[in-house]
């Protein structure tokens, strides 16, 4: 029992002093406890939360934020034990915050940036998970919304992670915000001299035929404007999946060339007429 005694003599030697507050090894080995223990909690919290919201008929993207929120709140209660139990209080933090506000505007700045970012947006949902969006140059559907990241899943099968502060600084296209219904449209130019009215019957047919696009709202077709060398046209169609919508477009336009060889509607390409003069 005496090597009990002294060992435990030992740890609860005061190590250091934080605003009067004696930190010991012990009172740190129970902080770690008490930390480890708050990560499993908001873990299970999180799990806990999502199978009981996943019945309730909420939309993905609110059931993703409140999810999340629930386990930064188990979090941060669990970091506030974690200073009270060796012996922090948040007036002792006050007297760090100084210190702590320099180290924020330095090395820290980012991180908080894309953590507060992160907040506004589970908060404010401009973006959710399953949400396609554009972002500068990345374009896809929205995974995951972590605390200093959001993980966006391209086309390409490629994962992208992506600060989000660029969410709240940068403009974002969020095409699925009103929906996975979207509009999109096919240009396509005629020859001088093709019958109008028939042209507008073959883009109407096309898009009526092709699938994925919807029937209502109903397709369009728009007599843009005289070219240089043709009509100019646009079939304007509703899609039902913006995930696929390039392949969509792809059958769209193939069966349009299709269609146009069979009613002789020529789709021209840009002449010049070169001449050559030559001097005496």
């Amino acid at each position: 029992m005496t090597w009990l005694k002294t060992t435990f003599k030992y740890i609860s030697m005061p190590l250091f002093e934080i605003s009067g507050n004696k930190i010991s090894l012990i009172s740190i080995l129970l902080a770690v406890g008490v930390f480890f223990l708050t990560t499993t909690l908001a873990k299970m919290s999180e799990k806990f939360m999502d199978r009981f919201l996943a019945d309730k008929g909420l939309d993905t993207g609110v059931r993703g934020s409140i999810v999340r929120i629930t386990r930064y709140i188990v979090l941060f209660v669990g970091l506030m034990i974690t200073l009270d139990t060796v012996g922090i209080s948040l007036s002792s933090l006050a007297a760090l915050g100084a210190v702590l506000m320099v180290g924020i505007g330095f090395g820290l700045q980012n991180i908080t940036q894309n953590f507060i970012s992160g907040l506004i947006i589970l908060f404010e949902r401009p973006v959710k998970v399953g949400d396609f969006v554009s972002v500068k140059d990345i374009s896809g559907r929205v995974v995951e919304i972590g605390a200093r990241s959001t993980l966006i899943h391209t086309r390409d099968d490629v994962a992208i992670i992506v600060p989000n502060s660029q969410f709240i600084s940068e403009q974002v296209i969020n095409q699925s915000f009103t929906g996975e219904t979207m509009r999109m449209t096919v240009d396509v130019g005629v020859a001088y001299g093709s019958d109008t009215a028939n042209v507008k019957k073959v883009l109407l047919e096309v898009a009526g035929e092709t699938a994925g696009i919807l029937i209502d709202p109903p397709p369009k077709v728009f007599f843009e404007n005289f070219g240089d060398s043709a009509l100019q046209f646009s079939l304007a169609v509703w899609i039902n999946d913006i995930w696929d919508n390039r392949e969509t477009l792809s059958n769209v336009r193939l069966a349009i060339d299709k269609r146009f060889r069979e009613e002789k509607i020529s789709i021209p390409f840009p002449q010049r007429d070169i001449h050559i003069i030559k001097e005496a």
